[in-house]
């Protein structure tokens, strides 16, 4: 379980405290290190020093320019907040984050990350719009700063206590009840996938005139959290992408960048409807 579980940091300013972080990790047993657009030298005397031998990690670190390249196969993110929105997101707490984690990762596809922002700023609010759920330490509110590295050990922590509580001889696909076939767990979407819907959604809105970009009124801002919350299957958001298609040709439009996934939807869609699936 711990393997799947990816830490990603974005912005950091300090070398020390990429080097503290991946000794968090190594602690409790993490070793899937992400940078985003890190604002230092990765490698650094201070950041293997801090790392106090776990520099491993840190000379294995992805170093990506973007959120999205950092969490594109992730099924579920996580980000790590300490303000209040304007618009509410799903909020956990640490020990609610660890409770979660067997059934997130019952099956071998599925990847989580848990992202933490900049040392002086944290995460934007676009990048907490961009994770499924948020997590909030509860730290004291006289005095709730904490440094980066703390908090990855704090949710470090809950992550192998998660682990530990695991039987140790269950495997990772146990089976559950007998179920039939069509009611067996299908994969969720990942993370780049629900952006190409996003992106495919924002256009059909625009094409039938119920969004227009220059008033947006946090449309797609709720529109993204109502279906994170719901965390959709992998098919059941390739059956949206094909009402969505279809919604565009009914008035008039192009779906445009989605040509691409056309002959994939049609097939679920004709999977969905009991079809024989069409040879492309």
């Amino acid at each position: 379980m711990l393997e799947r579980i990816r830490i990603v940091l974005i912005g950091t300013s300090h070398p020390g405290n990429i080097g503290a972080t991946a000794r968090a990790m190594h602690n409790m047993g993490l070793a899937d290190l992400a940078l985003v657009a890190p604002r230092c030298e990765v490698i650094t005397a201070d950041s293997v020093s801090r790392a106090s031998g776990a520099d491993a990690l840190v000379h294995d670190a992805r170093v990506v320019d973007s959120l999205e390249q950092a969490v594109t196969d992730c099924t579920l993110v996580v980000g790590a907040s300490a303000r209040s929105r304007t618009l509410p997101w799903p909020m956990i707490t640490p020990r609610e984050l660890g409770e979660r984690l067997p059934a997130e990762l019952a099956t071998p596809e599925a990847r989580i990350a848990l992202v933490f922002g900049r040392e002086d700023s944290g995460l934007s609010n676009a990048e907490l719009q961009r994770c499924h759920a948020h997590v909030h330490i509860p730290t004291n509110p006289d005095f709730s700063s904490l440094n980066l590295a703390a908090a990855v050990q704090v949710l470090a922590y809950e992550c192998r206590l998660a682990w530990l509580a695991q039987p140790q001889t269950q495997t990772q696909n146990k089976p559950g009840p007998a179920q039939d076939d069509e009611e067996e767990a299908q994969p969720l979407a990942s993370h780049e996938e629900l952006e190409h819907y996003f992106a495919h959604l924002e256009r059909a809105l625009i094409t039938i005139g119920f969004h227009d970009p220059a008033k947006p009124r946090q449309l797609m801002a709720r529109l993204r959290r109502v279906t994170l919350r719901s965390r959709p299957e992998r098919m059941e958001l390739n059956i949206l992408r094909g009402i969505l298609s279809a919604t565009e040709k009914a008035a008039g439009g192009q779906a445009l960048g989605a040509r691409e996934s056309e002959p994939e939807l049609q097939r679920e869609h004709d999977t969905h409807q009991g079809q024989k699936p069409a040879q492309d």
